[in-house]
């Protein structure tokens, strides 16, 4: 990500102004995550504080100004809703709230970014749900559903437990829980999970009478995030979530616009199958998305005649940067049809590995005097950082931590510490994303 760029970005949308509040969108705090990548711009924007007869004028505003910066090809204005009671701004704090996606509906006005392109979305798609784990493979055929699936039902034991299966492209969760649709909606045309064991499971193979699919890759995104959006869960602890396997656009963009508390990886020990896993493991630690670890099926295959386990792939795990929660042998009961709450041992180990993980990820690592601003309102988030930032030597490091992207706080800690370029004189300025709604700054006082 260019600096420069970002900057560029950064100074176009302060002279957007919010008609409703009398000031540029950054002061007015509806600027909630900003996110620059070879000239594709994404702004995470809160407009509940505008009146709803303004709101459009405002996000097309944003579009226009930023499709207007020299070397930005894209732009996508993303509505947020508040996390917290408080909600409202920040001085660049931002987590990207419930998310969700809306059909992109015109292009930027400057006439120099053809390409320039708005999409407003909506809701979280698993709002209340307390926490979501996501199955991930980077190829298919390596038994991560079957995995998502023991997993779910391992979990299922202590635990009210849901899962979705995203993998439209091959969903086999129903086939592998036994269930079988169709879906029903209720009074308020919201389809209802089929539920199983306590397990209560959604899939697009739960409504399409097992014809094959085909699906286009805009189709398939809005497919996934139509349903995830609109599914009646009850009141569910955990969610798993099965992904389709490898990186294209529907894992990706499901991980973007839901809130992911954990991804475990699904890859046999075939020594193409862990190099592509380690590939998709970095991918999604970029997305901001905690990898809890992997699991290795189809490790080892016990001999029925001498009772010796042999391995089935040649390879090992040395190329990959994240721990082995499980390996997994070829079995005949972990083929088995999955029960609720009894599940063999190597999956109920596993549901052990994966709650610890959970723990341990959601632990962010700053030191004693950070900020943290998370869940404060507009006025508090800017006197918190005032404060800190004022008691913190020049030279010596300054720490925050939002529940939204910080890195528009880089303008306001300009002004606190009287600089003309706050991009050069705030070096380094990193900002790291722990989990779907942390994000951690670090930088230095000029």
């Amino acid at each position: 990500m260019s600096c420069e760029l970002e900057s560029a970005v950064e100074s176009a949308l302060g002279q957007v102004q919010n008609p409703s509040l009398g000031t540029d969108v950054y002061k007015a705090g509806l600027v909630h995550d900003l996110t620059v990548a070879d000239g594709n711009v994404t702004v995470a924007l809160d407009t509940t504080a505008v009146d709803p007869s303004m709101a459009r004028g405002v996000a097309d505003a944003v579009v226009s100004a930023v499709g207007g910066v020299d070397g930005v090809d894209e732009v996508r204005v993303r509505q947020v809703t508040p996390q917290s009671p408080a909600g409202g701004g920040h001085p660049g704090t931002g987590s990207p709230g419930h998310h969700g996606t809306a059909p992109a509906h015109g292009h930027g006005a400057n006439t120099a970014h053809d390409h320039t392109e708005e999409s407003v979305e909506g809701t979280d798609a698993f709002e209340g749900i307390e926490r979501v784990i996501a199955v991930a493979s980077a190829k298919g055929g390596v038994g991560k559903s079957t995995v998502a699936v023991q997993l779910a039902c391992a979990l299922a034991a202590d635990h009210a437990v849901g899962i979705f299966d995203a993998d439209l492209y091959g969903p086999n969760v129903p086939t592998l829980l036994d269930v079988e649709g169709p879906v029903r909606a209720g009074t308020d045309d919201r389809p209802r999970p089929v539920e199983t064991g306590g397990v209560e499971v959604m899939s697009t193979g739960l409504m399409n009478d097992s014809q094959p699919l085909a699906w286009r890759g805009s189709v398939a995104h809005d497919a996934v995030t139509d349903l995830a959006e609109t599914t009646a869960w009850t009141d569910r602890d955990t969610l798993v979530l099965d992904l389709p396997p490898g990186t294209g656009d529907v894992p990706l963009s499901v991980l973007q616009e839901t809130s992911v508390d954990g991804v475990l990886f699904v890859t046999t020990p075939f020594q193409s199958s862990v190099a592509d896993t380690r590939r998709s493991v970095e991918l999604f630690a970029d997305e901001g998305v905690p990898v809890l670890g992997t699991v290795l099926n189809m490790a080892s295959h016990t001999c029925p005649e001498c009772g010796d386990e042999h391995p089935l792939f040649a390879g090992g795990t040395d190329d990959l940067d994240v721990p082995v929660l499980a390996e997994l042998p070829f079995t005949d009961d972990v083929q088995e049809t999955a029960v609720p709450g009894e599940t063999p041992d190597p999956f109920a180990e596993l549901a052990e590995r994966v709650t610890e993980r959970l723990a341990e990820a959601g632990h962010i690592d700053v030191p004693d005097d950070a900020v943290d601003v998370r869940g404060l309102d507009s006025e508090a988030r800017y006197d918190a950082v005032a404060d800190g930032f004022a008691s913190v030597a020049s030279g010596d490091p300054f720490h925050l931590v939002s529940d939204r992207d910080p890195t528009p706080v880089r303008e306001y800690l300009g002004e606190l510490a009287g600089v003309d370029d706050p991009v050069l004189a705030f070096q380094p300025f990193e900002v790291e994303k722990w989990g779907s709604e942390t994000w951690v700054l670090r930088t230095r006082r000029p």
